[in-house]
């Protein structure tokens, strides 16, 4: 039988060594084509299977979004208010006079920082395309994702770590990747009264059948569990990782922004919830249809999204996801929503077709450029 374009990309870069093995899945509507290739390990001990579980990093950013929107739906979270309800460590922050001034050259924030500033990336703190600034540098001394999240603090003490931290921007001003999400999780724990893991089993992975997303893998399994690699310098792959490693608990620090496992069904479900519209296939209502619009909705200005090149390529932000307002590739169609983990996965809707596409792998990435494989990925499910 001759292989489909996908199985044939996949197994094109498992073969050449760029991953140990992948999975790729492309829903058109009912109609799914879903490809396992390789070995779970670089040592091809283990085939890798379409249940794989694989460290999903920023792919947990829109699952994240969708929870604060349920607050939202609820009542109990408005877009505009002030995070230092909820956060008040981050009562009283200060931006540095100019993005590339020293540290101690601040002034007030000019308004409080919104749940709608976290929601879109315009909180003030995060990673802006010049990783060199003091205020960045001051920052990652914070957001450590040189570290596993086991090596997290609580969110308690990260919190008044990142009080301590200036603003690059003032609230609303810019777009800035990363920090908002991780903010929003604990913004979730707080406002629920539970934990983010308990909240997003109860109110999303258990209504989607979302069995093999969490912030952990249990002992049972862990022959499902992925290794996880890096690129070295010389290119050769190391490990990052292993089944019993840094998922083998609960983490203190429930991380938002990228502590999620899953497999390739479970973010399917999620997606096909935001083409539904918030709802399930069997109609049960998680988010409202308003929420979702918000969520798939570019947010950004012009300006914004010239100053994020390197994350965004021209591209928009919704919350949580890129948004594509370009058709700067063939697979850029208007409206698709969706992002990139820096572990190697992917995941989008696209309304427009109906379609989700999703990616996983175990080799990281080198830049917050998309890599080759994802860009072929993209082109052959377009």
């Amino acid at each position: 039988m001759t292989p489909t374009p996908l199985h044939a990309t996949l197994r094109r870069y498992a073969d050449d060594g760029a991953v140990p093995g992948a999975v790729g899945l492309v829903a058109r509507g009912a109609d799914v084509e879903a490809v396992a290739v390789g070995s779970r390990d670089a040592d091809g001990s283990a085939p890798m299977e379409r249940d794989a579980i694989f460290r999903i990093a920023s792919i947990t950013k829109p699952i994240t979004a969708a929870a604060v929107l349920m607050l939202v739906d609820e009542g109990l979270v408005g877009l505009g208010d002030p995070v230092e309800r909820w956060l008040p460590e981050l009562a009283k922050p200060v931006v540095v006079r100019t993005p590339a001034g020293p540290l101690d050259d601040v002034v007030p924030a000019a308004r409080a920082v919104t749940v709608e500033d976290l929601l879109s990336f315009r909180a003030g703190w995060g990673m802006p395309d010049d990783f060199s600034l003091p205020a960045v540098r001051a920052l990652t001394a914070v957001q450590r994702y040189d570290l596993p999240f086991g090596q997290w603090p609580d969110p308690e003490t990260w919190l008044r770590a990142l009080a301590e931290v200036p603003m690059l921007h003032q609230p609303g001003e810019a777009w800035l990747y990363g920090t908002s999400s991780d903010l929003q999780g604990v913004l979730v724990a707080r406002a629920s009264g539970r934990t983010l893991a308990d909240f997003l089993a109860e109110r999303l992975f258990e209504p989607l059948g979302m069995r093999d997303t969490a912030f952990e893998v249990p002992a049972s399994k862990r022959h499902r569990f992925t290794w996880s690699y890096h690129r070295a310098e010389d290119g050769t792959l190391r490990l990052a990782d292993t089944p019993g490693g840094g998922f083998g608990g609960v983490p203190r620090f429930l991380s938002g922004g990228g502590g999620l496992v899953s497999t390739a069904d479970d973010w399917l479900a999620f997606g096909r919830l935001l083409l539904n519209a918030g709802a399930t296939a069997d109609g049960r209502r998680l988010l409202s249809a308003a929420s979702v619009s918000r969520m798939t909705t570019d947010h950004l200005t012009a300006a914004q999204r010239d100053a994020a090149t390197l994350f965004l390529a021209g591209q928009g932000w919704g919350y949580g996801g890129q948004v594509d307002v370009t058709p700067a590739d063939p697979w850029s169609v208007p409206g698709r929503y969706g992002w990139v983990g820096g572990t190697g996965t992917t995941a989008h809707i696209v309304p427009a077709t109906g379609t989700v596409t999703v990616l996983m792998t175990q080799t990281a990435m080198t830049s917050p450029a998309p890599t080759p494989l994802m860009r072929d990925f993209w082109r052959v499910t377009a």
